[in-house]
């Protein structure tokens, strides 16, 4: 019975080997397999915008090479990397104390082709005098055109610091949208309020 049971024990150890070799061969193809899966899921630049195709979309948009755009640009890759989309518009604002924006532009993205925007929204804080305003928004995020339609809220300084040109940033849960504006006019101050993007244009900014 001794030697009986001796020789269970090393087949026991054999079969026990021969699971872990299997087991590992398994787990070897199943990493092969994955492998690509996980590369390309860490490859989201195919989908987005680099800061060179933002700055000279945004030079040919507002009709001048600016140090000012590219400055704008670069602090908003620097903080929130390279947007998947971006809207080139018009935009229209003035108040006293109280106020609303109104704008009108083209929704660029890599993946979804390019849809008309419409945003509306009220402005309020110092807002002294009105601007009418080329306006670039880099988007973040977006997971889908629809998602676009929606209000973003956000600390709005729209003053004009670097070669005519202000940035501002709004946000709706993860989606950022970064206007850059230039035009006439003054805005002093910071404007708290929220932009709402609709596909057909409204004067309701609410």
């Amino acid at each position: 019975m001794g030697v009986r049971c001796m020789n269970m024990g090393k087949n026991t150890g054999l079969n026990v080997s021969a699971l872990a070799r299997r087991a590992l061969g398994v787990l070897a193809i199943a990493s092969a397999l994955l492998l690509p899966q996980a590369a390309q899921a860490q490859m989201p630049e195919e989908n987005t915008y680099s800061q060179d195709e933002i700055v000279n979309a945004g030079h040919k948009f507002f009709g001048k090479v600016s140090g000012g755009l590219a400055a704008m640009v670069e602090r908003a890759v620097s903080q929130y990397g390279s947007p998947n989309g971006y809207i080139l518009g018009e935009e229209g604002s003035g108040a006293i104390v109280a106020g609303a924006r109104y704008g009108e532009g083209t929704l660029y993205t890599r993946n979804a082709g390019n849809h008309t925007v419409f945003w509306q929204g009220p402005s309020l804080g110092w807002d002294f005098g009105g601007d009418g305003a080329r306006t670039m928004m880099l988007v973040y995020n977006l997971p889908n055109v629809d998602a676009m339609y929606n209000r973003f809220i956000g600390v709005n300084g729209s003053a004009y610091l670097v070669g005519g040109f202000g940035m501002s940033v709004v946000s709706n849960h993860d989606i950022y949208v970064v206007p850059i504006r230039s035009g006439v006019g003054a805005r002093l101050g910071i404007n708290v309020g929220y932009l709402k993007f609709t596909q057909k244009p409204t004067w309701n900014p609410f």
